[in-house]
C-alpha cells in the first residue's frame, strides 16, 4: 500500500507532501488544483507506469530538479522507499532498479471513464522487473467488449469484456465468479428499492438484442429488465466498477494458481470523482459500500481507497465511518506566498462532523459562504450590509426585499431576521 507521496517541481505546486491513511483517503478541493493529477502520481508510485501521459515539470527550462518520492509496502510488510527523477534529455521518468514487486491489485477508475489494472501475479510471469510490466489500460469499450494484445501478428486475449465474462460466470459450471459478482453489486447498489425507485442491481436472464449475435446481460430495475448496453451512465459506470473488480480478483487467483501462488491479501483502489452521474441518493452510500467491498472477495483481504470528490454528500456519509487511525482527507487550496505571490497547498485536515449537507458545503473542505444560489447569496449579503447601516431608507429596503423574494424560498431561515427589520423601516412585506 502506498504510504507518502511527495511531489517537487510538477503539478500545480512546488511541493506536495502527503503521508497517506493505510484505509481511506480523501481528495477535496477546486477544479484545476491537482486532485486527479495527485491520484495519477500515486498510481505511477505502485505501479512505475503512467496511466496516460506522463507529469511534466514545472519549470520547462530546466533549473529544476523535479522528483517523486514515495513509500510503499514490500512483500515483507515494510516500507521500501523510492525516488524517481526527471531525466531531461529523454523527457522520461527514472524507475529505481531495486524496486520490488508491489504485493497486491491495483485498480485505477479514471475520471473519463477508462480503467486501468496492475496485478503482480502478472509481473511474475512476465519478468523479475517491475519496470519491464506494463498495467492493463480499458477504455470504456475495451471493458464492455474485451482487450486484447496485437503484437507481431500474434493476438493475446487479455480480457473477455463485461458481457462475455457476464454471461461465461452466469451460465458456467462453476458458480462462485456469479456468485461474487452479484453480492459485490448488490452491495454497491443505490438505496431506494423500499419507495420504488431503481432499488438494486440484481441481474436478469439474459437477452439477444437487434443486430448482434450474443447473449446480453440485463438487469432489474422495478419497471422491468434493462439490458445493460442501455443502462444509465451512473448505472454503468458503477457496473464497470463492480465487474473489474470481481474480474481482477478472479483472474488473480487463477493467475496465482498457475504460478503456485497463494493469492496478494492487498488493494489499492483508486477512483477520480466517485460521485460522478450517480443521484444524491447513491452518492451517500458508494463509499461506506465500498469500504466492505472486501467481504465480497476474500475475508483476509486489505483495501486502500485514495478518492477524489466534489461531493459534500461523500463526505457526509463517512461520518460513522470515519476512523482517525486508518483514514485521512487531503484538502487542495490556493495559499498566498512571499516567493511566488499563490501556490498550491495540500493540506491534511481533521474530519468534523458537520452534520448536514449545508454544513458540509460551509465547511473548510467546500468553503462556499452559503448553500444558496449565488444571486440569493448576494441578496443576503447586501441585506446584511444594508441592516448594518446607520442610515436605511424605505427605498433601500424595498430594493433589497424584491430581490430577496426573488432569490430565496418561502420558507428560507432568512426571512425571520429580515421581516422584523423591513416592518421597522416601514415596509410590508
Amino acid at each position: 500500500m502506498l504510504a507518502s507521496l511527495n511531489l517537487h517541481g510538477i503539478g500545480p505546486a512546488q511541493n506536495l507532501d502527503m503521508q497517506l491513511g493505510q484505509r481511506v483517503n480523501l481528495f477535496t478541493g477546486d477544479n484545476g488544483l491537482g486532485k486527479s493529477f495527485i491520484l495519477e502520481c500515486a498510481w505511477w508510485a505502485l505501479s512505475g507506469h503512467w496511466p496516460g501521459l506522463p507529469a511534466f515539470p514545472r519549470d520547462a527550462a530546466g533549473q529544476s530538479d523535479p522528483e517523486i518520492r514515495y513509500e510503499v509496502t514490500d512483500a515483507t510488510g515494510k516500507l521500501y522507499s523510492g525516488l524517481s527523477l526527471y531525466d531531461w534529455e529523454s523527457q522520461e521518468w527514472s524507475s529505481p532498479s531495486d524496486r520490488p514487486n508491489i504485493p497486491g491489485l491495483l485498480i485505477y477508475a479514471r475520471m473519463d471513464g477508462a480503467f486501468a489494472i496492475w496485478d503482480p501475479t502478472r509481473n511474475q510471469q512476465t519478468s523479475s522487473k517491475a519496470s519491464s510490466f506494463a498495467p492493463l489500460a480499458f477504455t470504456q469499450s475495451d471493458i464492455w467488449d474485451g482487450l486484447r494484445d496485437e503484437e507481431a501478428g500474434k493476438t493475446t486475449y487479455l480480457s473477455n469484456g463485461l458481457i462475455a465474462d457476464w454471461i461465461h460466470w452466469q451460465n458456467g459450471p462453476n458458480e462462485e465468479p456469479f456468485r461474487t459478482l452479484k453480492n459485490v453489486l448488490l452491495r454497491l447498489s443505490p438505496p431506494g428499492i423500499e419507495r420504488g425507485d431503481m432499488g438494486r442491481l440484481e441481474p436478469g436472464a439474459p437477452q439477444r438484442l437487434p443486430r448482434d449475435s450474443r447473449l446480453i446481460p440485463t438487469i432489474r430495475h422495478s419497471y422491468g429488465q434493462v439490458p445493460v448496453v442501455y443502462a444509465s451512465a451512473g448505472v454503468r459506470r458503477i457496473l464497470a466498477l463492480a465487474y473489474l473488480i470481481v474480474w481482477a480478483w478472479e483472474e488473480h487467483k487463477t493467475q496465482s494458481r498457475l504460478i503456485r501462488k497463494a493469492p496478494q491479501k492487498r488493494m489499492v483502489i483508486l477512483i477520480d470523482e466517485i460521485e460522478a452521474h450517480l443521484h444524491p441518493q447513491w452518492q451517500r452510500t458508494i463509499l461506506p459500500a465500498l469500504l466492505d467491498v472486501w467481504k465480497d472477495l476474500a475475508q483476509d483481504l486489505q483495501i486502500q481507497l485514495l478518492i477524489a470528490t466534489h461531493s459534500p454528500l461523500v463526505m457526509a456519509s463517512m461520518e460513522p465511518f470515519f476512523d482517525d487511525s486508518g483514514d485521512k482527507i487531503f484538502h487542495l487550496d490556493v495559499a498566498q506566498s512571499s516567493q511566488s505571490g499563490t501556490e498550491v497547498v495540500v493540506q491534511e485536515q481533521d474530519f468534523v462532523k458537520y452534520g448536514s449537507v449545508d454544513s458540509w458545503l460551509r465547511s473548510d473542505v467546500f468553503e462556499l459562504a452559503q448553500a444558496r444560489s449565488l444571486q440569493a447569496e448576494k441578496a443576503i449579503e447586501d441585506a446584511r450590509r444594508l441592516q448594518e447601516a446607520e442610515v436605511v431608507t424605505k427605498e433601500n429596503v424595498i430594493e433589497v426585499s424584491d430581490r430577496l423574494i426573488k432569490y430565496l424560498a418561502a420558507n428560507d431561515g432568512f426571512w425571520s431576521r429580515w421581516l422584523y427589520f423591513a416592518d421597522r423601516h416601514g415596509v410590508d412585506l
